[in-house]
């Protein structure tokens, strides 16, 4: 598909670029895509693997407005917050 074809279908509010969720247009797509990628790869980074696992898990256990402590208490699951509370690089 042809960039001009790709940036028709995002200004049509189509996601065309993994991660563009959000923007009206292929470059700007591309630019959130990244600048997310970035962000992500930054915590990362700080926060160490472990620690950027159990924020992963601490994240997805939230749902429907409910935060996370709420959440994970009620499910049952640990989330060990000393693993993420410090620069781990």
């Amino acid at each position: 598909m042809s960039e001009a074809e790709l940036d028709a279908r995002a200004h049509a509010g189509e996601t065309v670029v993994e991660g563009g969720t959000g923007g009206k247009s292929l470059d700007a797509q591309k630019r959130l895509a990244e600048g997310r990628s970035k962000g992500g790869q930054t915590r990362a980074d700080q926060l160490g693997h472990e620690g950027y696992q159990e924020m992963g898990k601490k994240g997805g256990l939230a749902s429907n407005g409910q935060d996370s402590e709420t959440a994970a208490a009620e499910k049952g699951v640990e989330i060990d917050e000393s693993k993420f509370t410090g620069n781990k690089k």
